[in-house]
């Protein structure tokens, strides 16, 4: 593959991307995944996977098996319950930032039957998240886990630094991923009507920004809503406004796959 050598900008809408419907999930595909396959869709930078779920109560992953990626997590509505062989069990619900190092190889489940680790009632609120792969330095690091409330971070719509292997944002990342060259940021805006909120795009040589709820408008790009994506090569610094609710995902990446030292 090539290297682009001037900006880029590639808009990816919603409603075209794969996907895989059953009784219980409801999964979107920014990338090839699966039976899903594009050959001319498999990554953009790092990132291989974006996936926007939605799984119904009571159901879930079966204990799968995952190796050499680090997978992030971000949960938009409801609550998802992580288990795995390294013993971590837990709730992840909006605003707690949530990253599993598959390294040499791990297993794990994931399954929206929160109500079973506390004995309470049995709820019937769907789960909605997007969970995301990117490639670390290299294969063989030793599984990890690692999860951080950051509610309270996010309430003033910046972009907030979630998961960062980039040593710019060590200081100020709430969780770190096994990847020197990517970030990983979350804004999520209150505009309301005549008032605006807006964030500015990082500078890198490739960006995924992702509406993962809202409507939001994109300095030479104009408007974009939930599900819509924006692939960015050589590119960065454009304002993204709302003027209503809205939450984005921004992958800040300085490689690409085949292209880490």
């Amino acid at each position: 593959m090539s290297t682009l050598t001037t900006p880029h900008i590639d808009v990816h809408r919603g409603g075209d991307r794969m996907k895989t419907r059953v009784s219980w999930l409801d999964s979107k595909h920014s990338f090839s995944f699966g039976e899903h396959y594009d050959p001319e869709n498999t990554h953009h930078g790092l990132l291989l996977v974006n996936n926007e779920d939605i799984v119904s109560p009571g159901q879930g992953f079966e204990t799968h098996p995952h190796r050499d990626m680090e997978i992030v997590t971000w949960v938009l509505g409801g609550s998802l319950v992580h288990q795995d062989s390294l013993g971590h069990s837990g709730v992840i619900y909006p605003g707690l930032a949530q990253r599993m190092s598959a390294g040499t190889g791990i297993l794990h489940s994931e399954k929206n039957d929160s109500w079973r680790l506390d004995l309470g009632t049995e709820h019937n609120e769907p789960v909605h998240f997007v969970q995301m792969w990117v490639v670390p330095d290299e294969p063989g690091l030793e599984p990890g886990y690692q999860q951080l409330e950051i509610d309270d971070e996010l309430a003033g719509g910046a972009l907030v630094t979630v998961a960062s292997g980039l040593p710019r944002y060590r200081d100020r990342t709430a969780i770190a991923i096994g990847s020197s060259h990517s970030a990983m940021h979350v804004a999520r805006m209150a505009g309301t009507g005549d008032i605006e909120q807006s964030v500015d795009l990082p500078d890198a040589p490739y960006l995924h920004l992702f509406v993962a709820r809202g409507e939001v408008e994109m300095e030479g790009v104009g408007p974009l809503y939930a599900g819509d994506a924006v692939r960015l090569t050589r590119s960065g610094g454009q304002r993204v406004i709302a003027r209503g609710p809205a939450e984005i995902l921004v992958w800040e990446m300085h490689a690409r796959l085949g292209s880490q030292p």
